[in-house]
């Protein structure tokens, strides 16, 4: 079956609304003549003469009559879906995001976000899913909103990024830890006894192979999958946690923390999206609630 014309809509509510074909012409900037023959193309779509004369003027019929209600309102809405979203009505939005991440990004600034978006929209939900590797097939098919991630060649070329904020690696250790007592140097921090963090079980990573550069090696005592883990066993014994600064600053409270004498380069964290998402106005608002919470 073909799909009529569906510009014709338009052109019924207008003449429907006008009842001249001069008006409806002079409204939609057409000819009287263009007009006159897009009359007569509705007319053979619908089977029906639509306006007729009576007079000096044009009426309509019982079939017209019927459908102006109708017509006027498939218009508004065709307009309405053509139309970009100026505003939201964020009281009202329900909707759920979801965005894969790092316990300690979840931990640290969670409960910003969370408390920002609940504020204006409280029918949004977040749903955090940990990120376990670096593919972004997920936000490709729409599974997942957004993720954090420190970009790199692996992201994919078609996902949309966009910074945070940095960050570091620092020594933690207890409070009270012999370490604490005096200045971490090169040889005291190598000859400590420490926690690895590998979300893929390694038992080397970027901090051993820059201690090799410096003909040192450290004693990895035990190797756990996340920056909590590792904080939470540093807290309770004498082992060392080299953490992610701002990932971890909500977890490190009465924690004895350093800047590592070993030199390791800094980390951007970046908001990545996939770009069909770009123009949407609820992904919109909450790319910019997670921005302002990274920047407290």
């Amino acid at each position: 079956m073909s799909i009529p014309d569906l510009n014709l809509l338009v052109t019924l509510d207008v003449l429907l609304a006008e009842g001249s074909v001069a008006r409806a012409a002079r409204r939609l900037r057409l000819s009287p003549s263009a007009m006159s023959r897009a009359l007569a193309r509705l007319r053979e779509a619908t089977g029906d003469p639509l306006l007729v004369r009576a007079g000096r003027g044009l009426v309509p019929t019982p079939r017209a009559l019927e459908l102006r209600d109708g017509v006027g309102r498939l218009v508004q809405d065709g307009v309405a879906v053509l139309r970009p979203v100026d505003s939201l009505d964020l009281p009202r939005l329900v909707r759920t995001f979801t965005m894969r991440t790092s316990d300690g990004f979840v931990e640290n600034f969670g409960p910003g976000i969370i408390a920002r978006v609940s504020r204006e929209a409280p029918g949004v939900r977040l749903r955090f899913l940990s990120k376990l590797d670096k593919d972004s097939a997920l936000l490709r098919d729409g599974t997942v909103d957004l993720e954090t991630a420190v970009v790199g060649k692996s992201l994919g070329p078609e996902v949309r990024a966009q910074a945070l904020f940095r960050d570091r690696f620092i020594g933690v250790v207890r409070k009270k830890h012999p370490l604490s007592k005096s200045r971490m140097t090169l040889s005291r921090y190598a000859a400590s006894r420490h926690i690895l963090v590998s979300r893929r079980g390694l038992d080397k990573g970027p901090i051993d192979e820059a201690l090799r550069s410096q003909g040192l090696e450290r004693q990895i005592t035990t190797i756990v999958s996340g920056f909590s883990v590792a904080l939470a066993l540093a807290r309770t014994t004498d082992l060392i946690a080299s953490v992610p600064e701002r990932h971890t600053e909500t977890l490190r409270t009465g924690m004895h923390t350093f800047l590592l004498p070993v030199s390791m380069p800094s980390l951007t964290i970046s908001l990545i999206w996939h770009p069909r998402m770009d123009a949407d106005p609820a992904h919109r608002w909450l790319r910019a609630h997670i921005r302002q919470a990274c920047a407290v």
